[in-house]
């Protein structure tokens, strides 16, 4: 008797396990019809007479809904095996024990919209908890899937938002509108510090730390400006009323200043003053000299990694630059050095950071910006166009690069006086001089030279105009800050190289945040990198 119950309930198993099998075998149909539909076409007169070209534009369209369909079915096979289960705890401990099945959500791929059917466990008051999204990974903010955000993501970097959602939209059979773009653009960079505080560089060889600082401003929309150009932009506004507009004040009323900040590592490269000279005023068989000459090409940096924020002051990217070079060399035991522009923040953050981490970085002002201050003297000295005008700022130069500063300021006002000019005459030679007094001690050449540092800040410059010229000040682009604030992240991340990496950050975060944090776990949750602790920033 016992036994031929036994036999009995085998027989119902296997005889439940092919019934299910054959139900899922036939969530599967509408794939097995397209694809035989897809054969049959292309055996078709229609098709045999076509050239490659719309057969490949209908044969995409006709993988693209494959896809759809194979990929639907895959979801109601794990909607068919999904079992209602009592061990739903949430967050707060409540144990779900309402649970409602076929609940149905319409996903938007690459490929076109899926839908999703699941068992949603409910609690009076609460959101609804579905574990099948929380394995699946699905965003709780929005209908669309990971791949569709991270090619909007994308083509954000390099595109106008609009742009990117015509480009996403014709390579898919999905349809994204521009401010949906902006918005999972948005969306995709909210683990940037995150990413970056948590990762750990590849060890490098005892080369130099560079940090270098930069700004660039770019037109916003009124709700986006600094308070303080907000407040001036009014002022202006009030004076100028029933006047004509200084087009220049104007523009500047418009304007908010991202600020970027890039670390580096420099393999050293000792030059003299010599070389430098050459490679700024040499030309001809001289100047092909010296470009066959490897030594005097400058050190070559590797490993460069860009911050970038219009929304954070200059204090703050410094310190994330910081946080980047502690991460790269944590026991200090790699020379640290800055160079700038001459931006008094910038020398104060860098001060104030470095204090912080108790290590000597010093600071040089781009030897590109001092030359550009001697050419605003030799205009107090020569009528434009003197060709003696250059060979008086070479001379200066090669007197700076030598150390000897200080003497080139006395030299610039001892001539402006002797030579009896006005003050207007001798503005640009005062302010030359001015300059290089003011940051005289951040003039130290010979000791970059020696230490085969670079002594120009291209490194920083190059990111500016590829971050911010080539995609913020397009003809008549307006920003708001949120998106301005994406892009420029998007942007530093594929320049960074680091874009797939993040993103692959970026998902794991998002399901801690959308789906992991919302349960109650017996069990270790998924190891979710978390940033390192930092020194207090300034700023």
């Amino acid at each position: 008797m016992d036994a031929g119950i036994g036999q009995v309930r085998t027989e119902d198993a296997v005889v439940g396990q092919a019934e299910a099998a054959a139900v899922e075998d036939a969530l599967f149909n509408g794939l097995r019809q397209q694809v035989e539909s897809m054969i049959d076409w292309a055996r078709s007169a229609e098709a045999l007479g076509l050239e490659h070209g719309p057969f490949e534009e209908r044969t995409v369209t006709a993988g693209f809904e494959a896809m759809r369909l194979f990929t639907e079915a895959h979801f109601a096979v794990r909607a068919a095996r999904e079992t209602r289960r009592t061990d739903v705890v949430d967050a707060d401990g409540d144990v779900r024990v309402t649970a409602e099945p076929g609940q149905v959500h319409t996903r938007l791929m690459i490929y076109g919209p899926v839908r999703t059917t699941r068992i949603a466990y409910r609690r009076h008051r609460k959101p609804n908890l579905y574990p099948q999204d929380a394995d699946l990974n699905w965003a709780s903010a929005h209908s669309y899937s990971a791949g569709v955000a991270k090619r909007v993501a994308r083509a954000a970097a390099v595109v106008p938002f609009e742009q990117a959602a015509v480009q996403v939209s014709a390579a898919g059979a999905v349809t994204i509108g521009k401010r949906q773009a902006e918005e999972l653009a948005v969306a995709a960079t909210v683990d940037f510090e995150a990413f970056y505080a948590a990762r750990r560089p590849v060890p490098c060889p005892p080369d130099g730390v560079l940090i270098t600082a930069d700004g660039s401003a770019f037109t916003v929309l009124p709700g986006a400006l600094r308070p303080a150009t907000a407040k001036a932009a009014q002022v202006r506004a009030r004076e100028a009323a029933g006047w004509p507009q200084d087009p220049g004040e104007l523009r500047k009323s418009t304007k908010r200043s991202a600020e970027l900040v890039a670390v580096a590592d420099i393999p050293p490269a000792p030059r003299t003053s010599a070389d430098v000279i050459g490679a700024l005023f040499d030309t001809g068989p001289r100047r092909a000299d010296r470009e066959a000459s490897t030594a005097r090409h400058g050190p070559t940096a590797k490993g460069k990694t860009v911050f970038a924020s219009a929304r954070h002051p200059i204090g703050q990217v410094v310190a994330a630059g910081f946080a980047e070079a502690h991460r790269r060399d944590p026991d200090h035991t790699r020379p640290w050095f800055a160079v700038v522009d001459g931006n008094n923040t910038q020398i104060e953050a860098i001060n104030a950071c470095a204090g912080q981490y108790q290590v000597p970085v010093p600071i040089l002002i781009d030897f590109i910006h001092v030359v550009q201050y001697l050419w605003k003297a030799a205009g107090s000295f020569f009528y434009p166009g003197d060709p003696d005008a250059r060979d008086w700022v070479r001379t200066q130069a090669v007197k700076i690069l030598d150390g000897k500063a200080r003497d080139v300021v006395t030299g610039i006002r001892r001539r402006a006086t002797r030579s009896g000019y006005s003050g207007q005459e001798r503005a640009g030679a005062d302010t030359c001089a001015t300059y290089l007094e003011n940051k005289k001690d951040y003039l130290d050449y010979p000791a970059f030279l020696t230490a085969g540092w670079p002594i120009a800040s291209g490194l920083i410059e190059g990111a500016a105009r590829w971050l911010i010229k080539d995609r913020m000040e397009v003809t008549g682009a307006r920003w708001g800050l949120d998106g301005a604030e994406a892009v420029l992240k998007l942007r530093a991340l594929v320049g960074n190289g680091d874009f797939d990496d993040y993103f692959t950050f970026h998902l794991r975060q998002e399901k801690q945040r959308n789906h992991d944090s919302h349960y109650q776990r017996s069990e270790p949750t998924p190891d979710y990198p978390t940033p390192p602790p930092q020194p207090s920033t300034p700023g």
